[in-house]
């Protein structure tokens, strides 16, 4: 007995259907494992976000961060501290890490800063510019000059032609931001980035740019890196699209 024209019709659509080839599989994500990343404590409030950004993207991935000042985590790496990836604050302190054979390749620079004066909230001291820091009475306090940010203070004061006797001179620029946030201290200075991560207890007081400093940050991956395609992956989530957002975010510019 014949088929009818619909049956047959049915019949050579399963036959194609059957002979068409399998989807090819989902490609496996190889980013495993946890990045321990050593940063510049001016880098803390982004890099919590792009770090979540990145575990989201690659699920059996973690990142865990030791955030100090630069000079700090490279005298940290030196003794022996196990690290996959360093982002430094300042070329210099990147340099001794270079210096020491602690770098697997040649850094990258994936993010600029800039100097501010941090003031209290409300700015009660009614600073207006650098050379307020001078003022007698006034308590300044900044970062010491192996920190970049006490590097870059001082390049920025001696543009300016003021001289300041900080009352302390401290380890990061988060602990310079926690003294004047605490009152005690009158002013800073610090990146652009603190004095948005300072909250509602600290205020910024712009330097204009002929006094001040664009600091560059470099990364890179060490040779103590436990997973170094991992270490890769998280470099490379930095200098695109997303990470340069989540920088973006917090105040950072680009390379």
């Amino acid at each position: 007995m014949s088929r009818s024209p619909a049956v047959s019709l049915l019949a050579l659509l399963a036959a194609a259907c059957g002979a068409l080839p399998a989807p090819a599989p989902t490609p496996a994500d190889l980013v495993s494992g946890t990045v321990n990343v050593f940063a510049a404590a001016s880098l803390t409030e982004a890099f919590k976000k792009a770090g979540g950004d990145f575990e989201a993207k690659h699920g059996a991935a973690r990142v865990q961060f030791n955030f100090a000042g630069s000079p700090t985590l490279v005298t940290q790496l030196t003794q022996g501290a196990q690290a996959d990836v360093f982002a430094s604050a300042d070329q210099p302190n990147m340099q001794k890490a270079l210096d020491a054979g602690l770098c697997e390749n040649r850094p990258q620079v994936f993010a600029s800063n800039r100097l501010e004066i941090v003031v209290g909230a409300g700015n009660p001291k009614h600073i207006t510019g650098l050379a307020d820091l001078a003022r007698s009475g006034l308590l300044v306090v900044l970062a010491a000059p192996a920190v970049p940010a006490g590097r870059y203070a001082g390049e920025a004061l001696q543009s300016a032609g003021v001289k300041v006797t900080p009352v302390s001179q401290e380890t990061d620029v988060k602990a310079v931001v926690s003294k004047v946030a605490l009152g005690e201290a009158d002013a800073g200075i610090v990146y652009v980035t603190d004095v948005r991560s300072g909250g509602a207890k600290v205020a910024g007081v712009p330097i204009p740019d002929p006094q001040n400093v664009v600091a560059q940050y470099p990364v890179v991956e060490l040779k103590s890196a436990t997973s170094a395609g991992s270490a890769k992956a998280f470099i490379d989530f930095l200098l695109g699209a997303q990470g340069q957002k989540d920088l973006a975010a917090f105040g950072f510019g680009p390379p």
